[in-house]
């Protein structure tokens, strides 16, 4: 090959994603889109983050990557191939570490060479190298319920590198590890990467931690979500190692939440809308408990915040991760208690209100907000009220619900509605005869 001939083949992109879409049959027959229109690009020598709430559909994408799923639509090319199968050259390293527990270190190590039919003296050589580099020399012996579960995820990398593949898929590998041993690995793996000490061509890293991406990405791809699409690429040039209070660092990390907290406009220009979408009966919710929503007002509201918080601020402060402050923090701007957005919280009057009242107050102005706010709780409290016995089967709710969503959404849907109902008392639920009333179940 000349050097021409080299030069376009080290440029070329090693993987990719052409308009990809991915649909799922419910059970009423009709499909649910996950994805919508994905494309992306991999080259050597990156690692590309994808960033996004849950439900938009990442871990979905690295599984018809890795040719563990066919999309409905679309086309995955790897090395300018259709991937039709999992593909030689495509690793995957997994939140739960999936290793064999009736199998050694050596054993997990060696799975993924015994399945290319190397040489077994080839096998041994390269699974040990695998494991000295990931730093569990000395531990080939021993079982996965002897070790920690960072040296469970250090096997899980191993086994991953050990067949030397050209991309490497990373779904949440640090997310199930305490604070400490995920920085560690996290660091390891990227002093590795930056001596080029690892046999990988690139990374593409799911992950829900934003300081995480920031710190190991060289661009990031913001989904949104049902359906997930790319709404933003963002390029991280800055260089390593990337310290956690560096001011050009967290100035990334805040762009991020202000990206993840615009709102994806439902039109066909695909803009960033600046109002949030109207909520009808018809909404999907997440369900968030009341101490959440009580706690995130009382911490915006106090000092040195006084009503408006800088999000990833609050999230250091309250050790939150951002896919678990979102859903409080947006739930509280659909009660209008906030403002959510550029980045930041902001407490409304309401909310003020709220953070300054004694309980029985607080619970009269969360019936008002849930109320005029959560259509589907207007909807149980309406139909409670014309019922002369003043009861309604949950399965009433439910299925009018599942004509909008999928079953597992319409259930998490009404049980944050019944949730928020029991606060304010709105209405009572009684779980073990699934009905709703005006009075407390006896």
């Amino acid at each position: 090959m000349n050097d021409a001939a080299q030069t376009a083949d080290s440029l070329a992109p090693l993987l990719e994603v052409q308009s990809i879409g991915k649909s799922f049959l419910k059970p009423d027959g009709d499909a649910l889109l996950v994805l919508d229109g994905v494309n992306l690009k991999l080259k050597r020598g990156e690692i590309v983050g994808l960033l996004g709430r849950s439900g938009s559909g990442k871990s979905t994408l690295l599984r018809l990557i890795a040719g563990l799923d066919t999309p409905s639509h679309g086309a995955v090319r790897y090395l300018g191939a259709p991937v039709e199968g999992p593909a030689p050259g495509i690793s995957m390293v997994f939140q739960g570490f999936a290793l064999f527990p009736w199998l050694t270190v050596l054993g997990n190590v060696q799975l993924g060479l015994e399945a290319m039919r190397l040489a077994p003296a080839e096998i041994r050589k390269r699974s040990l190298q695998a494991i000295d580099l990931i730093g569990l020399d000395g531990y080939e012996s021993a079982y996965p319920r002897e070790l920690s579960g960072g040296m469970r995820q250090r096997v899980g990398f191993a086994r991953a590198l050990v067949v030397h593949p050209n991309i490497l898929l990373m779904d949440e590998p640090f997310s199930a590890l305490d604070v400490l041993t995920a920085e560690t690995l996290r660091n390891d793996f990227l002093d590795l990467w930056g001596r080029g000490e690892l046999p990988i061509g690139a990374v593409l890293l799911v992950t829900h931690n934003i300081e995480e991406a920031v710190q190991m990405c060289d661009r990031l791809l913001i989904f949104s979500t049902h359906p997930g699409r790319v709404v933003s690429e963002i390029p991280i040039d800055l260089p390593q190692p990337r310290e956690p209070l560096d001011p050009l660092v967290r100035a990334l990390v805040d762009r991020v939440y202000v990206e993840m907290t615009a709102r994806p406009r439902q039109g066909r220009d695909g803009a960033r809308a600046e109002r949030p979408t109207l909520v009808s009966i018809g909404t999907a919710l997440e369900h968030v408990s009341t101490n959440l929503l009580a706690g995130l007002i009382e911490a915006v509201s106090e000092p040195p915040y006084e009503g408006r918080a800088d999000l990833p601020a609050i999230a250091q402060a309250l050790h939150m991760e951002a896919d678990d402050l979102f859903p409080v923090a947006e739930t509280l701007q659909l009660l209008h208690f906030a403002e959510v957005g550029g980045g930041d919280i902001r407490l409304t009057e309401a909310g003020l209100t709220f953070a300054r009242s004694e309980t029985d107050e607080r619970k009269s102005l969360f019936a008002r907000q849930l109320l005029a706010y959560v259509p589907l709780a207007a909807h149980v409290r309406r139909v409670l009220d014309e019922r002369s016995s003043h009861r309604a089967p949950k399965s009433r709710f439910l299925d009018e619900l599942e004509d909008h969503m999928a079953e597992e959404a319409a259930e998490q849907t009404l049980r944050a509605v019944i949730s928020w109902g029991r606060y304010a008392e709105v209405f009572a639920y009684d779980d073990q005869r699934q009905v709703f009333t005006l009075e407390n179940p006896q």
